[in-house]
């Protein structure tokens, strides 16, 4: 599997962005994690996208994967919360960027504005683009919101909550805007069935984040960050306390295994196994999209996400 996404090839557009993304954002982050997700829309990208559009529609969604990257790694590794905020402008509300605030990055952003508008150029040529815009503008707000939680959470260990984990965490994953770009391209989806897809797409999210949670918290933790499900819930169930969570804490291994002897991963793990169950077992009244299909790409998602621990 981890070989399979190695010898992925990526788009000669993504390539270029991913290689301006190393140049002003990250250097050091290695090509995997877009190569993984590439890959990985091959298994949960929705039925009702053209067979034509596909090789686009994977394009624009590895490129705003980046796009996402970005701005999470503004405020989540380089805790650059001036660049952050005028570059989720961008794509909210470009005329009020102001690339000459104080503190912003100004590179960084120029690199956001043309990827932005990268993106945001190809969706507007979607055939169903104007029936899911205002749809796309607001779930793509909802992962911004999302990374800002993760800061304040962060700089703030004691307000840790699983029930904040849950509702604002899972947001992170944008398999929301992930669904909303595929929409734009399928005029064969019926917006009757809506509804019943966005009920589904939530059930997915939730499961798509317990996966990422499961394969990154132990990095997150000697990052600083701790917003992630696992170490929320040792938190919660006093299995660590919040002082022990400095990255400049020796012990920080000792703290990480703790956390797994006292079972915290096999119980989110067991959440995702019951989760997966019920979806499966639910009709959500949608016939312009293979919901088993879609189901069965989060397990393979899931299966992703286990092997290539610590690589993404």
């Amino acid at each position: 599997m981890i070989s399979e996404i190695q010898t992925v090839e990526l788009p000669k557009t993504v390539i270029e962005y991913v290689e301006k993304y190393e140049r002003v954002v990250d250097n050091d982050r290695d090509r995997f994690l877009w190569r993984w997700i590439h890959k990985l829309f091959d298994s949960f990208t929705l039925s009702c996208v053209p067979a034509a559009e596909l090789a686009d529609v994977k394009e624009i969604k590895t490129l705003f994967t980046v796009f996402i990257t970005t701005l999470d790694d503004l405020i989540e590794t380089r805790n650059d919360t001036a660049t952050f905020e005028e570059a989720r402008r961008v794509a909210r509300a470009p005329r009020t960027v102001d690339p000459e605030r104080e503190g912003v990055d100004g590179e960084l952003l120029e690199f956001v504005r043309e990827l932005w508008e990268e993106i945001d150029g190809r969706l507007q040529a979607a055939p169903c683009y104007g029936e899911f815009a205002s749809i796309f503008s607001y779930d793509l707000r909802q992962g911004f919101n999302a990374m800002e939680y993760t800061r304040v959470v962060s700089d703030n260990k004691h307000m840790a909550n699983a029930t904040g984990a849950r509702a604002y965490g899972a947001h992170n994953m944008v398999l929301f805007p992930y669904t909303d770009i595929d929409l734009m391209f399928s005029p064969g989806f019926s917006l009757d069935e809506l509804s019943g897809l966005r009920d589904l797409t939530w059930d997915l999210q939730k499961m798509a984040r317990i996966g990422n949670w499961l394969t990154t918290w132990e990095r997150e933790l000697t990052e600083g960050d701790y917003s992630a499900g696992v170490i929320v819930q040792a938190l919660q169930e006093g299995i660590v306390a919040p002082d022990e969570l400095d990255p400049a804490n020796a012990d920080l291994d000792r703290v990480a295994q703790r956390i797994k002897d006292r079972g915290v991963e096999d119980a989110f793990l067991s959440e995702w196994e019951e989760r997966y169950d019920e979806v499966s077992g639910q009709d959500y009244g949608i016939d312009t999209v293979d919901t088993d299909a879609f189901i069965a790409g989060m397990e393979t998602v899931m299966e992703y996400h286990l092997a290539s621990r610590d690589l993404k």
